[in-house]
């Protein structure tokens, strides 16, 4: 039987100061243009942790705020505020940047990450009364350091600084003296990745209800790597990330395929499950520090927030089928082969119609498309557009095409089988799979009954090779009691085969 999806956790981290001391459009501005009115103009265009609350992407991102829902919300989104909008959610939270440092340290296992004692003390309870934080997490937090020691650090050691607002109030140490992969900088781009992954299982156990002993296998399929100069990509964040969350019996490893990389993921621990490897395995994957803010010149010269502000990070939770949540159909599997080509039509072409057609299923037999989800309140200020759009308007080209719909049906189609981009710009977070948590309720409600998930990922950006990439699964309502009633177990067809060999056998002793 299928493996199914028993459950996601979705979770941002408010970490505004990490714009302008780590994102990578900042840093860099600071070594080319010092003086640039972008920089100058950054400080007035941070938003407040309320302001993110209020933001309805944000909600709808975390689970309490459905895509049907936002659809009916005007666009530009960043001046409207969802009422009643809170930081937990059915799927997730959003986390204070004071608290999320706190997490950040407690997920450091080699004492890199340095906190000021009164910083510590200001918030650690606060941290404390989050419900998915555990007594073990939070006996990871130090007491923390005097100012001057980090000073120190900062100043003449090589530190990456750690910030609330414009105050120095950490820093993240260098793991080794002259490799450029244990720099601080790397340190705190893969720890802050390691806790916003940390803060998604947790989430994802608390929706679904699954005991943390009983996941057995992680993939991390986040945009980081880790490793030192000898493997530089060698290491592996979902181990790291299941030892902080207490996921004792888990093993697992890293995938990775840049924006493509969740869907990927998914594809393999569906078939692990399916294989009867594993029982229940978790996808995570983490956020991404230097994209914080990386559309930020645009906004500022358009006078638009830095809504690029927050960590992103997620976890499905794939299990062996339970007769009741929605499925995942390996036998619908869409691939971007190397053959395929870059041009847009192939793409789409190989990822969406080509599998479908395999199957006997057509574009209009799938009720929602799930591909490259970033909010165009970001994208579109920048010059990028509404990417979701795009994407639906090329799939509604190719039903065209293909004689399923009319061309005067395109706005239809993608108002019926598409959905309102509403994720962080941070490469993997927006392919596919923030929609899942609400496919799978979707599904399970009876409002659809297949989902396609859409991920494309960008190879070109690692200078090895110019192709493009991407791979495509359906989610579809469980079938296993279908199969029950019209068909027979396995059991039965080993019985039947059985009895037909031993007549077959007794034949032959006749003759």
């Amino acid at each position: 039987m299928n493996s199914i999806i028993k459950g996601t956790g979705y979770a941002l981290a408010h970490t505004p100061s990490m714009i302008i001391h780590n994102g990578s459009t900042a840093v860099t501005e600071k070594i080319v243009n010092p003086d640039s009115e972008f920089l100058k103009g950054v400080p007035s265009h941070l938003r407040s942790y309320q302001d993110v609350v209020d933001y309805w992407p944000n909600q709808v991102y975390i689970g309490n705020a459905t895509p049907a829902q936002f659809r009916e919300v005007e666009f530009p989104y960043f001046d409207k505020k969802m009422a009643g909008a809170e930081r937990y959610g059915k799927f997730g939270e959003i986390m204070p940047e004071a608290e999320f440092l706190l997490l950040v340290q407690a997920s450091d296992v080699f004492e890199v990450v340095m906190l000021e004692k009164g910083f510590v003390a200001a918030h650690k309870a606060e941290l404390a009364a989050d419900p998915v934080i555990t007594e073990d997490i939070m006996a990871r937090v130090h007491e923390g350091f005097e100012l001057s020691e980090i000073e120190q650090f900062v100043n003449n050691d090589g530190a990456e600084g750690l910030y609330y607002g414009e105050t120095l109030v950490g820093c993240v140490k260098r793991a080794h003296d002259i490799d450029v992969n244990l720099s601080a900088e790397v340190m705190h781009e893969n720890l802050v990745n390691k806790a916003s992954s940390v803060l998604a299982v947790l989430h994802s156990l608390k929706s679904t209800g699954v005991a943390k002993e009983d996941v057995e296998y992680v993939i991390d399929c986040s945009e980081e790597a880790c490793g030192d100069v000898n493997q530089r990509g060698g290491g592996n964040f979902a181990k790291a990330v299941a030892e902080i969350a207490g996921l004792v019996n888990a093993t697992g490893s890293d995938a990775r395929g840049f924006c493509a990389g969740p869907a990927h993921a998914l594809i393999e621990a569906a078939s692990l499950v399916k294989a009867g490897a594993y029982k229940t395995v978790a996808v995570i994957g983490g956020g991404c520090v230097p994209k914080l803010g990386m559309n930020g010149k645009d906004h500022v010269k358009k006078d638009v927030p830095l809504l690029e502000d927050c960590i992103a990070s997620f976890c499905i939770l794939i299990a062996e089928n339970d007769g009741v949540s929605p499925e995942i159909n390996l036998e619908i599997i869409g691939r971007h082969t190397v053959g395929t080509g870059s041009a847009p039509q192939n793409v789409i072409g190989s990822l969406v119609a080509d599998p479908l057609e395999k199957v006997g299923l057509k574009i209009t037999d799938i009720d929602k498309f799930a591909t490259e989800m970033q909010n165009p309140d970001i994208t579109k200020p920048a010059g990028a557009g509404d990417v979701p759009e795009a994407n639906y308007k090329m799939i509604a080209a190719l039903a065209v095409k293909k004689g399923q719909i009319e061309r005067t049906e395109i706005p239809a189609f993608i108002e019926k089988h598409g959905l309102v981009g509403f994720a962080p710009t941070q490469g993997h977070i927006p392919s596919g799979a923030p929609y899942i948590g609400f496919a799978r309720e979707d599904i399970l409600a009876g409002n659809i009954k297949k989902a396609m998930i859409v991920g494309k990922g960008s190879l070109f950006l690692g200078r090895m090779t110019n192709l493009f990439d991407g791979v495509s699964f359906v989610i579809q309502a469980n079938t296993s009691a279908d199969s029950k009633e019209s068909g027979v177990s396995e059991e039965e067809v080993k019985g039947l085969i059985a009895k037909a060999m031993k007549e077959f056998a007794a034949s032959l002793v006749t003759e």
